[in-house]
Formats: structure tokens, C-alpha cells, sequence
């Protein structure tokens, strides 16, 4: 299955809210990643560039530059599912 992202909304924390076309929504905890991936350092040394997140053009992957980009399969497994609000 491929995953597309619908809606991409960075959060504080290093976190990105995101929801894909199936309707699933799910919290990513990106820090995880920048603490034990060293190219993703930069997303917290470079003031602002966390913030800079944006949705490729096939809508599969979330990326910041060259260097850094995070695969919307992965956010979709291991992120945490947002229940809608009732």
C-alpha cells in the first residue's frame, strides 16, 4: 500500500501532525529520529529548519532538503493514531 499524505502540519516539539488519504491521522515524533539518525541533526541546529517541512510532489515523503527527507510508510507505522474529536 502506498501511503499519501493528504495534510502535513508541523507541530512544537519536533513533531508533525499528519494525515494521510485513507483518513488516518497520526502524531510523529520526529526527535527520535534527530537524536539517532546524524543527518537529521540539523533539524534541531539550524534555527527554523524544522519548520520548513514540506510534502514532495507524489505526496509520499515529507522532506526539509537534500539531505533530510522522512518516508510517509514510516510515519504511517510508527506513528501514534490521532482519534478524531467527538
Amino acid at each position: 500500500m502506498i501511503c499519501r499524505v493528504s495534510k502535513l502540519m508541523v507541530v512544537p516539539k519536533y513533531q508533525l501532525v499528519v494525515c494521510f488519504d485513507d483518513g488516518k491521522m497520526v502524531l510523529y515524533d520526529v526527535e527520535e529520529d534527530i537524536d539517532t539518525i546524524s543527518s537529521y541533526r540539523p533539524l534541531k541546529t539550524v534555527l527554523g529548519l524544522f519548520q520548513q517541512a514540506q510534502l514532495d510532489e507524489s505526496r509520499t515523503c515529507i522532506w526539509w532538503n537534500d539531505q533530510i527527507d522522512l518516508p510517509s510508510d514510516t510515519i504511517y507505522e510508527y506513528g501514534t493514531e490521532l482519534l478524531p474529536a467527538r
